[in-house]
């Protein structure tokens, strides 16, 4: 899913170039001025006509487009249509003729043809002083769905008005279908979290309801305590909304994740904890830590005859903030982990870290991959390094508040 987004998102900025050059041919001064400056002028409008089309089809978005589309095509009008046929905007002159133009509309958004419609075969009261000559409509396809139609009037009746038509109409649907790439990848990633959270169901919270049941009786105080922790991990890992949080925020959720499992292992299991004040405040993919530790635990400590240690270290790297999950318990071999990484989405072999490793590259690029240091029996150590600050990455409103956390600088705490 991920390469056919890839492969899908290259096509469409190679198509937007395409018709960027088409659309100097078509527009660039015929008397005076110079290609470049056409070049410059037609990069600017539909820098300004894109940008709304990016979150799909709405009013505004057609309203922004059309704008810049008339200034840029100097035509008498430019409208947009929704699947429906229904206006959603329309910039210029000759507005009087759209309802003469309806049924050809209807018949473009049903068919998925372009409509050419000469002005003469239409009834105008103006018909001397109308700056109409021709108008052409033009089906907008998205993924084989109609979405709508654009609708180009001119004041001359010529092949470039069709010919500008067609590019104008092709770049509409690449913008349309950058949008539904973003969409799907949102989709994805919504998916992915959706995965990280089915696999933490069954391998972590029976275990964790036996645990508190076990200390109902012998500890009660340490039950209610694990309890609350317990609460608050859930809450956090299955929240409805974010694809961020804060480095502080991760960081709390994994230390009620280990505090639960400490007390499930016993002395068999301990914690280092050494985290930089200064890279808290860093946003990073939600729920990106918790499963590589819960990993560290469940398939390095816990299949090690005596247990052992797992450690978290954040530290500030300059412009990263460079996060350490290590166990010194069974290891694996390396090769073998890379392959299963690698194919994690068709064998199911470690889903959580290659699920994590490919949201990294996804959101952060491939020089963001995990960086795993491991051989049989002597542990296992994964690098998760994240940019402090990466374009579109952002948190907005925290949906969950940490309460009472116990990162206040850095520390070193032995369980």
């Amino acid at each position: 899913m991920a390469e056919l987004l890839t492969e899908r998102a290259f096509i469409g900025v190679a198509a937007t170039l395409l018709v960027l050059g088409l659309f100097v041919v078509l527009c660039r001064p015929r008397k005076s001025g110079s290609v470049q400056d056409a070049v410059l002028d037609a990069v600017q409008r539909l820098s300004k006509a894109a940008p709304g089309l990016r979150g799909g089809l709405t009013e505004q978005a057609a309203d922004q487009a059309s704008k810049h589309l008339l200034e840029l095509l100097n035509n008498v009008a430019v409208g947009v249509c929704d699947a429906d046929g229904r206006l959603m905007s329309w910039d210029g002159q000759a507005n009087d003729h759209y309802e003469d133009l309806s049924a050809a509309i209807m018949e473009v958004v049903q068919h998925g043809t372009r409509a050419h419609v000469k002005h003469e075969n239409l009834q105008c009261r103006n018909r001397g002083s109308c700056p109409m000559r021709a108008a052409v409509i033009v089906p907008l396809i998205v993924d084989g769905q109609i979405e709508g139609a654009l609708i180009l009037v001119g004041g001359v009746d010529s092949r470039r008005l069709i010919r500008a038509a067609d590019e104008v109409a092709t770049f509409l649907q690449v913008q349309l279908e950058l949008a539904k790439l973003d969409e799907q990848k949102q989709q994805l990633v919504q998916a992915e979290i959706r995965a990280l959270r089915a696999q933490i169901s069954p391998h972590f919270i029976y275990n964790a309801l036996n645990t508190i049941s076990a200390l109902i009786r012998s500890d009660p105080e340490q039950a209610r305590e694990l309890l609350q922790d317990f609460a608050d991990f859930t809450r956090y890992s299955f929240r409805t909304s974010g694809m961020y949080a804060t480095l502080a925020d991760e960081l709390a959720n994994v230390e009620r994740y280990l505090t639960i499992e400490c007390a499930r292992y016993g002395d068999r299991l301990s914690v280092r904890f050494r985290i930089a004040p200064e890279v808290q405040s860093v946003v990073v993919p939600f729920l990106v830590l918790q499963p590589l530790v819960e990993n560290a635990v469940r398939h390095g400590i816990a299949k090690k005859p005596g247990g052992g240690t797992v450690s978290v270290f954040a530290d500030d790297n300059g412009s990263e903030a460079l996060i350490t999950i290590e166990d010194d318990g069974v290891g694996m071999d390396a090769e073998r982990l890379q392959r299963d990484l690698r194919d994690a989405h068709k064998t199911g072999s470690h889903v959580g870290v290659g699920n994590i490793n490919q949201r990294m590259r996804q959101i952060f690029g491939d020089t963001h991959a995990l960086m795993v240091d491991t051989a049989p029996g002597q542990g296992t150590k994964i690098t998760v390094r994240v940019p402090k600050f990466f374009p579109g990455v952002s948190i907005g409103e925290t949906p969950f508040a940490v309460q009472d956390a116990e990162h206040t600088g850095p520390q070193t705490a032995i369980r």
